[in-house]
């Protein structure tokens, strides 16, 4: 495999001259995300028309000419999973790729399994198999040998050509607008997640009072800004359980602070008059300023039908030809049901199944079989589709 290595500022900035003409740039990262507050950056693999490259963040100062060339918009941008490829040219320049296609999500749009694996990918629309042995590479150490190159090059030297079958195959279905859709909804929660306060997503805050949620909001938010500083994951700075137990406990005493099982933690102690602060100002906040979670209503019947909804969704989805895991979760079936049935709060946008594509192929035939339009019955108990769908004639 011929490839072009670049480690240096001079060598990023031929190479980004030299590609800035390709119709397509393809790119993967190699990262280590356990020890730090962001993930470390360490490999970057890239396809440009034919050419190949391993870029090397670890010894150029500089990689914003890099993110820069991807959000120019006369090319198209390919990953897979590119979750972590998408944050760190947030990070780096605020700005996405320009015309960013996952194959992972279009993969899902026309019926194949979702997620699915690069691997599995290659292998199901190409029928190739990639090479294994690397999975467990620390990426930081230097050097990296020949074989872990190679490795890491695979995960982008099919990309364009998996790109380009996905993108057939969806015109043929009239889906394009789907992806369009969807990867602007993706890149969109990506950004929020990147750029938005996440104290809502702290386990085990669903069913604190809003004065407690106070709590975890201030101390979630000195744990970032603490973490950030030192360069360390949150969770090292403070656990997820021990905020919320602090939240719970509803005290800037710092003795009953400390008499908390793990705040006796010796690397926790100097931090406790900060943590006891942030408490305190929580404290004070006026009850006019306490947070409230989106806290849905629960109904038997809600649960009762969401949950036979949600064994027929597999069906509906594979008739469809889209995977049933990219179309919704458990969560999405049960807030049709509740809008469905007039419990879902009027200021609220209609939920997910409720609007675009997904109202139109999975949305409606729900809305069907709730208001006695189509009757459900099983085909074929050993069938892989046991079930079927009949529509009820009106009386």
């Amino acid at each position: 495999m011929q490839y072009e290595f670049i480690a240096s500022q001079r060598e990023l900035t031929d190479f980004c001259e030299l590609i800035a003409a390709a119709r397509v740039i393809a790119f993967d990262t190699e990262f280590v995300s356990e020890d730090s507050y962001r993930p470390q950056l360490c490999l970057i693999q890239v396809a440009a028309d034919d050419r190949l490259a391993v870029i090397d963040p670890l010894t150029i100062e500089d990689m914003k000419p890099f993110w820069e060339l991807l959000a120019q918009p006369q090319h198209l941008t390919i990953v897979h999973a590119g979750r972590e490829e998408l944050r760190f040219c947030l990070h780096a320049i605020g700005r996405p790729p320009a015309n960013l296609l996952d194959v992972q999500i279009a993969a899902g749009l026309i019926g194949l399994e979702y997620p699915a694996a690069y691997s599995t990918l290659v292998s199901r629309l190409l029928g190739k198999t990639l090479p294994k042995g690397e999975t467990r590479t620390d990426w930081r150490k230097r050097p990296l040998t020949q074989r872990q190159l190679e490795y890491a090059l695979h995960d982008v030297f099919y990309l364009e050509r998996i790109g380009e079958i996905l993108q057939k195959k969806l015109a043929s279905m009239q889906r394009e607008a789907w992806l369009q859709g969807e990867m602007q909804c993706w890149m969109k929660t990506v950004d929020q997640y990147e750029n938005g306060e996440r104290w809502t997503r702290t386990p085990g805050i669903a069913n604190l009072k809003p004065r407690a949620l106070a709590i975890v909001r201030e101390l979630w938010r000195w744990r970032e800004q603490e973490a950030e500083r030192r360069d360390h994951p949150a969770r090292r700075v403070l656990r997820d359980d021990l905020l919320v137990e602090l939240a719970r406990c509803e005290t800037a005493d710092i003795k009953r602070i400390r008499s908390i099982r793990g705040l006796d933690r010796g690397d926790l102690q100097k931090y406790l008059p900060k943590m006891a602060a942030k408490i305190e100002e929580a404290l004070n906040l006026p009850p006019a300023e306490y947070p409230e979670l989106d806290r849905r209503t629960s109904h038997n019947q809600l649960s009762l039908l969401a949950q036979f909804v949600n064994i027929a969704l597999g069906t509906i989805c594979r008739s469809a030809e889209v995977a049933p895991s990219i179309v919704g979760t458990a969560q999405d079936v049960r807030d049709l049901v509740a809008y469905h049935l007039n419990l879902w709060d009027a200021a609220e946008p209609p939920p997910a199944l409720a609007q675009g594509w997904r109202a139109e192929v999975v949305g409606q035939v729900i809305v069907d079989m709730l208001a006695g339009k189509l009757a459900v019955s099983i085909r074929d108990p050993l069938a892989d589709e046991p079930l079927q769908f009949e529509r009820r004639n009106p009386r």
